[in-house]
């Protein structure tokens, strides 16, 4: 499946695989290994973690994950969810133009659309919650970077 044009092209703009191989290389499993993985999760702790970053958090308890509240900009809706296991940070951008879907996926798979189908990134691995604040504090700025980058091209078509 290929990536929506405006979503292929702010990706790229914003060096979405660099920033996100530092983000993974900085926080991987050789540097913390599944006994020091952060594996008892507190919703609230990490609800504040996002609070504190200027975002309204709530949880998804069905599907187990962590969210945003949806922002509307134009025409496009921007949304970003989170889901943790066993110490790993799945990070998730959501971008909807009315009822379509452009953008859903795990950040993984859009290094594979942008390169190679074969190419991996893995998530980032965390070992407790200054590391997942930190994680979060850059995920959330390659976030806002997107979304600039997303509207710009957006308003030149």
């Amino acid at each position: 499946m290929e990536l929506n044009p405006i979503v292929k092209q702010a990706l790229i703009d914003i060096d979405f695989v660099g920033r996100y191989e530092k983000l993974s290389e900085e926080y991987n499993e050789a540097r913390t290994p599944d006994n020091k993985r952060l594996d008892i999760i507190d919703g609230e702790l990490i609800m504040d973690i996002i609070s504190n970053l200027g975002y309204q958090p709530s949880f998804n308890a069905r599907e187990k994950f962590f969210k945003i509240k949806k922002e509307k900009i134009q025409d496009y809706s921007f949304g970003f969810h989170i889901a943790m296991s066993y110490g790993m940070v799945e990070l998730i951008w959501v971008v909807e133009q009315g009822k379509d879907v452009l953008l859903g996926s795990p950040w993984s798979v859009y290094s594979r659309r942008l390169i190679n189908p074969d190419y991996r990134i893995k998530m980032p691995v965390c070992g407790d919650y200054d590391e997942l604040e930190d994680v979060l504090m850059k995920a959330f700025k390659m976030y806002e970077d997107f979304k600039n980058a997303f509207l710009e091209i957006a308003e030149q078509k």
